[in-house]
């Protein structure tokens, strides 16, 4: 049985296996303080999507201004969709 030599750089190879930093496809790792969205991110969600829930409730309720209308309907379904955009976006 062959035993494996170590290369110049110290690395071991076993029958055509390279390391993957001596072939240097390494990727860097980011800084932590960009793993993590801001705190006021999260509390915009939430906001976003019950702005948008509110506003289809109370448009059926027939208590916002006016007389139901599907414009309130499509105002608070863009409101939930940027809330659900946004929320694709957090990490």
């Amino acid at each position: 049985m062959a035993k494996s030599t170590p290369k110049a750089n110290n690395q071991k190879t076993v029958g055509r296996y390279v390391a993957p930093d001596a072939r240097g496809r390494i990727t860097a790792k980011r800084p932590v303080s960009d793993d993590h969205s801001p705190r006021w991110y999260g509390l915009l969600i939430v906001a976003l999507l019950a702005v948008g829930m509110l506003t289809i409730i109370l448009n059926y309720l027939d208590v916002l201004p006016g007389s139901v209308s599907s414009w309130y309907l499509v105002a608070g379904l863009v409101v939930m969709f940027g809330g659900f955009y946004l929320a694709t976006r957090y990490k």
